[in-house]
């Protein structure tokens, strides 16, 4: 997803990814910070999802939301519509 993304908004964003243990996320010094809980992505300072997975589109409309863009169009959803269009 981050390739595509980057690729997509070259020039526009940046990608920082932070990698930790996950015991490292459980500390009062981590909560201190006042981060969301992992796995999480933010854009900016919205957090886009904490404590669990998100989908692509989720993720690049917060994204244009942030950089002023407008938002990409919703995927088609089901088998048959991807398979007619």
């Amino acid at each position: 997803m981050l390739p595509r993304l980057g690729a997509t908004y070259e020039n526009k964003i940046t990608i920082e990814i932070t990698s930790k243990p996950k015991g490292e996320y459980l500390t009062d010094d981590y909560f201190a910070l006042d981060l969301p809980v992992a796995p999480a992505i933010m854009v900016g300072e919205e957090i886009v999802t904490e404590g669990k997975d998100v989908d692509d589109y989720t993720v690049e409309v917060a994204i244009c939301r942030s950089l002023g863009l407008s938002e990409p169009a919703p995927p088609q959803k089901g088998f048959i519509a991807r398979l007619f269009s």
